[in-house]
């Protein structure tokens, strides 16, 4: 019998009205547990509550250090169910367990590093004239609403909710609704590490629906998503229309640039974590390999190898051994294989390792891969007097472990060939000399740009689409945290009576010198 997922508003399960979705495990394709959905009803009311509860001041007045402790015992209760977690992270996003065992314990970072933001940050006092005491408070905006996929659903809803509550929201979470087991845990977790009912509303849902709902909502100050770019440009016109703020990670087709001055054998090594970590579905996957031609025929022979590797090793995202997961769902599945033929049928690029669903069953464990949504590996060269640069997958995110690879002949090219995209979420460049990564870095348009390393991620270090069609400001760090606030200027006038009586009257008789500002 599988389980049930209820929306939580108010600090409790509650039934949802809207059409009940289907958890499938896509490793195997099992459906593994019912969630509720939101509708327009469930909306208003968790946004209504929210928006009370914000007025009431029992979260947004609190003090700081208050507020500081609450993000900090928050950490103690994840590392406590941290096994539950990453289990069930496995289960509902097919991941392989090996990649929730390094990233589910590192989210603990966010809430201890918002709850040092909170207890260090010094507010501005700002020069004025005459005796007058100006300073900046931050204050929240009120109800915001945050939007999250289903490659890392802890991971990304922890990047949003630390900030956010640190500042003193109310908080409307929707969750991808592929992935919403664990999302749903936190609003238990939340509320045994203290922070009042109605602050944390977990509302599953599909987009059309749910997602509408709650970024139309006259009530919501601000929507945080991250997801795709088409849904990301209709979300910022209803969001502009409420007047509202918003921040949004988009989509991605990163490059990673191998110089031949890097030492190949690492440069690998990071082309294979940056392009097949959690099989290839994120927005910073490393898709398009741009290789100096010195040095191509020895990269792709190494890559070659190391995805026989990985292949060999896939089995049951359970196993501890297992490399890589199946994608999310047959839809996906069906995506990646679609933007891969097309590419082979029109003749611009040849596969040199994968490039079909699998089928069969493992040599590690004996899952059986067609019965789940697994594809290989797969790394796509240029055909024979061909440029797969011509091909639909240089420009649109495939979202699965496939990657292009590219030569070229000197960094001028190089950095063209990087540029070349609509998106600049991420970019990766790999080289032993300080000077080129220096002078490339610049060159890159990416909000992100990693040298001999891929996909790092500290609370303290911007993560965002900054440029072109990758989104609107960013994630992580104090930038993140001042975007759920608002400045508050206070203006103290602090002369004696007298002085006020003699300077401040403007309409007192007689001639005299008054003042203005």
């Amino acid at each position: 019998m599988t389980s049930r997922c209820r929306l939580w508003i108010n600090g409790r399960e509650v039934d949802g009205h809207g059409e009940r979705i289907p958890i499938e495990d896509p490793a195997t394709g099992e459906i593994i547990a019912q969630s509720d959905a939101a509708n327009q009803q469930d909306v208003d009311s968790a946004v209504e509550n929210a928006h009370q509860v914000f007025k009431s001041g029992v979260w947004s007045n609190a003090s700081r250090h208050d507020r500081a402790r609450v993000l900090g015992n928050i950490a103690e209760i994840m590392w406590r169910d941290l096994p539950k977690l990453i289990r069930l992270e496995v289960k509902q996003t097919g991941r392989a367990i090996r990649e929730m065992k390094a990233q589910i314990p590192s989210l603990l970072r966010w809430f201890k590093y918002y709850a040092s933001v909170l207890l260090t940050e010094e507010l501005p006092v700002l020069p004025t004239a005459g005796k007058l005491h100006n300073w900046l408070e931050r204050v929240p905006l009120g109800v915001v609403v945050q939007i999250t996929p289903f490659n890392h659903p802890m991971l990304i809803a922890v990047k949003k909710l630390a900030p956010a509550l640190a500042a003193g929201n109310s908080i409307v979470l929707k969750p991808s609704e592929l992935t919403p087991m664990t999302s749903l845990l936190l609003g238990q977790m939340f509320k045994a590490a203290g922070v009042p009912d109605g602050v944390v509303n977990i509302l599953p849902g599909y987009g059309a629906v749910t997602g509408k709902a709650l970024v139309s909502h006259a009530l919501v100050r601000k929507v945080d998503v991250t997801g795709g770019t088409s849904a990301g440009q209709a979300i910022g016109s209803i969001v502009g229309g409420n007047l509202a703020r918003y921040t949004a990670e988009l989509g991605g087709k990163a490059p990673l640039v191998v110089f031949e001055q890097a030492n190949i054998d690492a440069a690998v090594n990071g082309i294979a974590f940056a392009s097949f970590i959690a099989t290839g579905q994120t927005c910073v996957a490393a898709t398009r390999i741009i290789v100096q031609n010195s040095v191509l025929p020895t990269l792709l022979e190494k890559l070659q190898r190391k995805c026989d590797y990985i292949l060999r090793n896939m089995g049951s995202p359970l196993n501890e051994r297992s490399t890589m997961g199946p994608l999310i769902s047959l839809r996906q599945l069906q995506k990646v294989e679609a933007l891969v033929d097309e590419c082979l049928s029109e003749g611009t690029g040849q596969v040199l390792c994968g490039g079909q669903r699998m089928t069969g069953t493992s040599e590690l464990d004996g899952i059986d891969f067609a019965k789940g949504y697994f594809y290989p590996p797969t790394v796509i060269t240029c055909a024979a007097g061909k440029s797969v640069t011509e091909a639909r997958i240089w420009r649109e995110e495939a979202f699965g472990p496939v990657i292009v690879v590219v030569g070229f002949d000197n960094e001028e090219e190089g950095v063209l060939l990087a540029n070349d995209s609509e998106f600049g979420l991420g970019a990766a460049l790999w080289t032993q000399d300080l000077s080129q990564a220096f002078r490339v870095s610049k060159q890159v348009s990416s909000g992100i740009v990693w040298v001999n390393t891929h996909h790092r991620n500290d609370p303290s270090s911007p993560w965002g689409g900054a440029s072109k069609s990758s989104g609107v400001g960013s994630e992580n760090g104090i930038d993140a945290y001042h975007d759920y606030t608002t400045t508050k200027s206070i203006i103290m006038n602090f002369a004696s009576a007298n002085e006020m009586l003699a300077q401040d009257d403007w309409f007192r008789e007689g001639a005299g010198e008054v003042r203005y500002g």
